[in-house]
């Protein structure tokens, strides 16, 4: 039997095993015999139910556990990312200085909070200086350590004044958060650090209900400058991710799913494409957003993940090939590099690792990770080649590329400990190094490459991931280098050593490049997408 034909099986198998756990949960019946799928979803209230396989949590825009598609809707920034670059938000127009550090913005007029505040120079000010005030929260964005001085010019003009010149500004005030507005009313202790009294911005939505772990509210807000959405009330449902979501679908209970901010999936390609046969539902797919990833920890001395040979023999055991065309179905594409060639500076000639078996062994063997006779993990100087592999537990297809992954290894030599948790405790793992791998993915499209490559030298990041490198003080140097570059072809040549360095050392192993899904009743329409993964404009959207 061949391996993609065995994992073929594996994946066939843990898909009877959720439906007969499902089954059993819901009077015995299996996935057929249920009632067809429908769409019909609290139309007559022109409201959308979404499922998210977490609690939208704290939604203070300023900090990290919140919903990123929860706070899209509520709050907003200055300037917007699109497919045609930057494009005025709530800041109409801008000004940038010869020296590129001061940005002068001209504010939109008439805009209000949710609560009935002004939006003004003073209320940017305000925010700025709050996000600022927890400075060491937000290291991760390098934006956040060129700041030097934030002026009100008048009430609609403002100056932002920048240490030294720092390229990726704007792109970096256009992201759902830290650099977004929340009313001054809010504010706790003259600040957001410490938490906020209320959750007031200027977004499409306002929210209006949270019953924590269960759901939460979202009205249209009638008086948003951009014109009152046409979809009246939305609610995000929280449900486990696999059979119950999609029964939920099934049932009624929600209508919408879509790819969360932490890229986990809450129904697997072949529920989608079931949903669609039925005729009720529509599939839409993003354009492609970003890349999902094995990181690597090569700081943990005392693990096998510091050999940088065993980084690359985990690299050359994967077959990406299998998990586009057997776990995706193909709607995800191979991945070769940290980023697609459409990323800006990331179209650079690195060298390709092809799946090769043979080829990892042969890594292990020359690094001196010997496999004895009648033994099934290697060992070097007395250390087996085990480490463990986290993922996301509400990710469904996490979770079989996991077990494929494991496969591949055992093949190899090498034992993988698989742990699913939440998406915060691997979140947390990566900003303290408490990990051997885990999965992750790119910031996306629109934040790639800078923000993806800034987080390299975070300690809330990816430190942990490059610190152990033997090029380590050269990568960061360059990295300074690039962000404050103001030369294009300067810029060009960092970005291609940068993107060399880290592809030699394979700390990040790509797997896939991936889209954003939305699963949607078929009269829903103006379904699009941001330049980012981790919102959708509901506003848009309208039901016929």
């Amino acid at each position: 039997m061949t391996k993609r034909n065995a994992f073929k099986r594996l994946v066939s198998l843990v898909a009877v095993i959720a439906i007969i756990s499902g089954c059993t949960q819901n009077a015995q019946t299996t996935r057929e015999e249920k009632a067809p799928a429908t769409a019909a979803v609290s139309q007559k209230n022109n409201e959308i139910i979404y499922a998210s396989a977490k609690d939208i949590n704290d939604m203070n825009p300023h900090l990290y556990p919140g919903s990123m598609p929860a706070q899209g809707m509520v709050y907003e920034s200055l300037v917007e990312n699109t497919k045609d670059g930057i494009k005025p938000l709530l800041a109409e127009s801008w000004d940038i200085s010869e020296d590129g550090k001061t940005y002068t913005f001209h504010l939109r007029k008439n805009v209000k909070f949710h609560d009935g505040e002004p939006f003004n120079a003073e209320a940017v000010k305000q925010n700025i200086e709050a996000v600022q005030a927890n400075a060491e929260k937000h290291s991760w964005i390098k934006l956040s350590t060129k700041i030097k001085d934030v002026k009100v010019v008048d009430e609609y003009t403002l100056q932002l004044m920048l240490s030294e010149t720092y390229y990726p500004t704007l792109v970096e005030l256009s992201m759902t958060r830290p650099y977004v507005f929340i009313s001054p009313k809010d504010f706790k202790n003259g600040g957001t650090k410490d938490g906020v009294s209320g959750f007031h911005g200027t977004g499409p939505y306002k929210l209006t209900g949270h019953k924590v772990e269960e759901n939460a509210t979202f009205e249209a807000n009638a008086e948003y400058w951009g014109g009152a959405p046409a979809i009246q009330k939305i609610t995000a449902k929280v449900l486990p991710a696999g059979e119950t979501t999609y029964l939920a679908l099934q049932k009624g209970e929600i209508n919408v799913v879509f790819t969360d901010d932490r890229g986990a999936d809450s129904i697997d390609v072949a529920a989608m494409d079931q949903l669609a046969a039925s005729g009720e539902y529509q599939v839409v797919r993003s354009d492609a957003m970003n890349t999902a990833m094995i990181v690597a920890n090569s700081s943990k001395l005392d693990s096998p993940v510091h050999d940088k040979a065993v980084r690359e023999a985990l690299w050359t055991g994967i077959d990406r090939e299998t998990i586009s065309k057997d776990i995706f179905n193909g709607t995800q594409t191979v991945a070769d590099t940290l980023f697609s060639s459409n990323v800006n500076y990331a179209d650079v000639g690195l060298k390709i690792r092809a799946y090769d078996p043979e080829a990892a062994k042969q890594l292990l063997e020359q690094a001196g990770w010997k496999l004895a006779e009648g033994k099934t993990v290697r060992e070097k100087n007395g250390q087996p080649l085990a480490m463990k592999l986290y993922y996301d537990s509400n990710s469904s297809s996490q979770k079989t590329q996991a077990e494929l992954i494991q496969y591949e290894m055992k093949e190899i030599g090498m034992q993988l400990d698989l742990v699913g948790e939440e998406s915060s405790s691997i979140a947390n793992r990566r900003s303290t190094g408490e990990y051997d791998l885990l999965f992750n993915q790119t910031w996306g499209l629109a934040y790639d490459p800078q923000s993806t490559i800034a987080a390299f030298t975070s300690d809330s990041s990816y430190k942990h991931t490059t610190s152990g490198i033997a090029e380590a003080d050269e990568l960061y140097r360059k990295i300074d280098e690039v962000m404050s570059s103001t030369d294009e072809q300067s810029r060009k040549a960092l970005y291609a050593d940068i993107l060399k360095i880290v592809h030699d050392e394979a700390v990040f192993i790509p797997l896939t490049h991936g889209r954003v899904t939305v699963v949607a009743p078929k009269n829903l329409q103006g379904i699009t997408f941001k330049q980012t993964q981790y919102e959708l404009p509901f506003e848009k959207m309208k039901l016929e």
